[in-house]
């Protein structure tokens, strides 16, 4: 099993963000550790392969937080000698103690939410560092001997060019983390950014823009000796992130805090968003026992986010002959329209794919 543990603090929300997280809160970070030392007591028992603390912003706690945090995991759960455990991280938020801290308790990935390397591009975003806070924060974690980074940067900003995208993917290349992550711009109603877009949409990369910032960036990236094996996500070899290959492959996962997701047992849960009912006691916004025809649209879905996509062989395994064959065969039709490739029994997107992928797959959906 997989653990997740959402922390919703931030700094400041970003003007993009519509993620479940809240500015300025960090006050309320002791009863929030509480309610998840709860729910890690009453769900415990388990044996888990992977941990990622996500957010919000996870570095924005204060020190002594993680030790307490991950003193309650390991009385509750099992963790695997070779887990891999990621937090992810803001730059300028990450103190030398914390990174000290972090390694201490056992995390061993660092995922930087660094999203560009020009500092014009960073204040667009409306994020709290500039590119000297990064470099800081980043010899900060490989000084506390974190020998797994990840970077997270994005295209489509307003007001970045396909130049300014290779100079953010060259500066962070120089300092050789083991993953990259690139992802495309979404503006999400109800955020900031829609209200500028509808306003100004100029002040975007247009689509044809953006496409070519992605193909751009996998030529850029193969070059530098990182593969693409998923859709926005770029490794070394051997560095690929475990916890998220086991959300594509459908592995069960336990969400602990506000908002957070299970699946288990093909059953999904969703922890509720609301602040005070979550501090007084665990309760759910949702339960959903996944059909058949849900499990198999997600197998579908899921695997062909990854560059591997998928096969007869396993689908036919996994559901059936019937259910392989009429998948494959419809996938057929994008193979010849040059969205997907086939190795032997295997379907996956090209390049061309990828850029259109939300489209095919929900067609693909029963």
């Amino acid at each position: 099993m997989e653990l997740y543990i959402h922390i919703p603090f931030c700094k400041r929300k970003c003007d993009y963000c519509d993620f479940l997280s809240f500015g300025g809160r960090e006050y309320y970070s002791q009863n929030y550790l509480n309610a998840l030392c709860r729910d890690l007591k009453r769900y415990g028992g388990h044996t888990v392969s992977t941990i990622y603390i996500g957010g919000g912003t996870p570095s924005v706690m204060p020190l002594g937080f993680y030790d307490k945090l991950f003193e309650c995991i390991r009385e509750n759960f099992l963790i695997l000698p070779d887990a891999e455990i990621s937090i992810e991280v803001n730059p300028g938020t990450l103190t030398p103690a914390k990174a000290v801290e972090y390694k201490r308790v056992g995390i061993n990935r660092i995922s930087f939410g660094l999203q560009s390397a020009i500092d014009e591009e960073l204040q667009a975003l409306g994020r709290i560092h500039n590119y000297t806070d990064f470099l800081k924060s980043y010899e900060s974690a490989r000084k506390a001997g974190i020998q797994n980074i990840s970077i997270d940067l994005m295209a489509g900003i307003p007001g970045q060019t396909e130049e300014s995208l290779k100079s953010s993917l060259s500066k962070v290349c120089m300092l050789h983390p083991e993953h990259l992550s690139v992802y495309m711009l979404i503006i999400e109603n109800g955020t900031p950014f829609s209200d500028l877009y509808k306003e100004h949409p100029e002040a975007f990369p247009d689509e044809e823009m953006v496409s070519k910032m992605y193909e751009m960036t996998i030529d850029f990236l193969a070059k530098k000796g990182y593969e693409q094996y998923e859709i926005s996500n770029f490794a070394r070899n051997g560095y690929s992130c475990r916890h998220n290959i086991g959300y594509w492959k459908r592995v069960p996962y336990l969400g602990i805090g506000l908002g957070a997701s299970s699946l288990i047992d093909d059953t999904r849960y969703r922890v509720t968003s609301d602040w005070d009912d979550y501090l007084k006691e665990l309760s759910y916004e949702s339960e959903e026992k996944l059909s058949m025809k849900d499990i198999k649209n997600e197998a579908v879905m899921l695997g062909l986010r990854m560059k591997e996509g998928i096969s007869y062989s396993a689908l036919a395994e996994e559901f059936g002959e019937g259910f392989a064959g009429y998948t494959i065969a419809r996938l057929g039709k994008y193979a010849e329209e040059g969205y997907m490739e086939h190795d032997y029994d295997r379907f996956f997107f090209t390049t061309k794919g990828f850029l259109v992928s939300n489209t095919i797959l929900a067609e693909l959906m029963e």
